[in-house]
């Protein structure tokens, strides 16, 4: 036997011996069983096989689907904090796969933030962490915010100030004051992460907070609180009635 009859016996092989989700009895095939029964009604590893929609040589989408769990340790919180590299580094998942499921979970963070945050009035810290929560808790890296309110306390704008490493991130008080004079801002909420998960202020936070706060009174602007996301809470300098 030649070289390309043998490749070609081991590809037959391959397609006739090899179970593929298109041979499966029809309730068992993730798109149709979504059809008839319902998308409740599919497992975590099935919705990854619809989303990513085919598996490989020798592995069915669905059976990729629960690989790709595995590797995030079988939870779903997990897996939304992966990056499309570390993604890429399951075998049978490339680029294309990878961007998909973060993609997916980026579209479902963003949900979380609805309904449309202009002309929300924010009428506590809780108000604030609804908004931050889902875009902070699962960062690896620090990010500094600000949102600016008007007199009635309803947001002009929400900004990115600042982003750093795991450890902390530099805030520059003159951008926040110019930024929130550019918009006619009556008030500001500071709110910045930590990776670690733990929301405790630092010396630095307590410091920066303070320092804020001074450099807003000068320009006849409140700082009514700073807000650091935790990974399941938070800390409100306004609650804990600190740095007043």
């Amino acid at each position: 036997m030649n070289k390309k009859t043998s490749t070609n016996f081991v590809e037959v092989f391959y397609l006739y011996t090899i179970v593929r989700i298109k041979d499966w009895n029809r309730g068992e095939r993730p798109r149709e069983k979504m059809l008839e029964q319902g998308v409740r009604s599919l497992s975590e590893s099935e919705l990854l096989a619809i989303l990513i929609n085919s598996g490989t040589r020798d592995m069915s989408a669905v059976e990729l689907g629960r690989k790709i769990l595995a590797f995030a340790g079988n939870s779903l919180t997990t897996l939304s904090t992966l990056s499309v590299e570390e993604l890429c580094g399951i075998n049978g998942i490339g680029q294309a796969k990878a961007s998909k499921i973060a993609a997916l979970f980026e579209i479902a963070r963003r949900m979380e933030m609805l309904p449309e945050e202009k002309k929300r009035v924010i009428g506590n810290s809780e108000s604030v962490a609804c908004i931050f929560m889902p875009m902070l808790r699962d960062i690896p890296h620090e990010e500094c915010w600000v949102l600016f309110l008007n007199r009635q306390n309803i947001i002009i704008r929400k900004e990115k100030i600042s982003q750093g490493g795991i450890a902390g991130t530099v805030i520059d008080n003159r951008i926040i004051l110019k930024k929130a004079l550019q918009v006619l801002a009556s008030s500001i909420i500071l709110v910045h992460n930590h990776p670690s998960g733990n929301p405790s202020p630092s010396e630095a936070d307590l410091k920066q907070t303070r320092l804020l706060r001074e450099a807003c009174r000068s320009v006849d602007i409140s700082l009514l609180d700073h807000i650091i996301i935790g990974k399941q809470n938070y800390y409100s300098f306004a609650d804990e009635d600190v740095g007043k």
